[in-house]
């Protein structure tokens, strides 16, 4: 399943709609998961932090346990990668 690498644009959709409760963390994680462990792309540095962002959105201290990042740093996260990249 090859597909074009994705864009800011792109990215910022997938933080955005977690933050908005429309996609969840797992998807997000293993969408993002996806493209950090393919060393054969090349991301601009604003590209890479939110995937960094992305990729582990899912995880929690332990079974049953909140997210280690809660719901409002998610969107301050989209807030703020909004205002660093030209997203639209």
């Amino acid at each position: 399943m090859n597909r074009e690498q994705p864009g800011l644009t792109e990215i910022a959709g997938w933080l955005e709609a977690v933050a908005e409760g429309r996609v969840d963390r797992d998807a997000a994680d293993r969408w993002a998961a996806r493209w950090v462990l393919d060393d054969t792309l090349r991301w601009d540095e604003v590209s890479w932090w939110a995937l960094g962002l992305l990729h582990g959105i899912d995880l929690r201290s332990g079974p049953g346990e909140p997210y280690l990042r809660e719901d409002e740093q998610v969107r301050e996260w989209a807030a703020e990668l909004a205002d660093r990249g030209d997203c639209g």
